[in-house]
């Protein structure tokens, strides 16, 4: 594993062995804990993930945490979908609307989707910060699927991955500014042609 402006630590939380990955504090959305000698392009990702805003953080943060896939060699493009835990229980309806979303890195940042393609990228789950939360992300050339909570329907449905169908690349545990996370139970089952 390479830890890629954040700092690891492992350790036991909430009664699973995991691994801590917090903000190094860089600005950008390259945060991610690259899992080495591992090359994906099409499978199944599955993982518990746990995120919440670190003690120090601003009042933007939101927890960010997710998995980044197809990570090009030197880390300048991928795909990733990812988890806002402080918007799932929130008391405003637009944020929590923001639940869940998708990015690809660095032409689509969640900005400019959500500015050109208002919803189409986003959507609610039900999320609490700091506890664990089981996904399942399906990718099959161009789609994506993120699955949460065990549930056979899927939360969020990616049609048109950015990078396109060919990319292929490495899986990173992802974290966002602000943010601490933890990560245990990963397993990944490619789909090779």
């Amino acid at each position: 594993m390479t830890s890629v402006k954040v700092k690891t630590s492992q350790e036991k939380y909430l009664g699973k062995n995991a691994l801590k990955v917090v903000d190094a504090g860089e600005n950008t959305e390259v945060k991610f804990v690259k899992i080495d000698q591992l090359e994906f392009k099409d499978g199944i990702i599955e993982i518990e993930v746990s995120g919440k805003p670190a003690e120090s953080s601003s009042e933007q943060a939101r927890g960010f945490v997710g998995i980044a896939f197809r990570i090009n060699e030197d880390n300048s493009k991928f795909e990733c979908i990812y988890l806002r835990p402080t918007n799932g229980r929130a008391l405003d309806q637009v944020r929590r609307n923001h639940s869940v979303q998708y990015i690809s890195y660095p032409d689509f940042p969640w900005q400019t989707l959500r500015r050109d393609f208002p919803e189409k990228y986003e959507s609610y789950v039900d999320l609490e910060p700091g506890v664990w939360t089981k996904i399942r992300i399906e990718v099959v050339g161009n789609q994506a699927k993120l699955f949460v909570h065990g549930s056979s329907q899927p939360t969020l449905i990616i049609n048109d991955l950015k990078h396109g169908a060919d990319q292929e690349g490495s899986i990173g545990l992802w974290i966002g500014p602000g943010t601490e996370a933890h990560f245990s139970n990963l397993f990944v089952t490619r789909v090779t042609e």
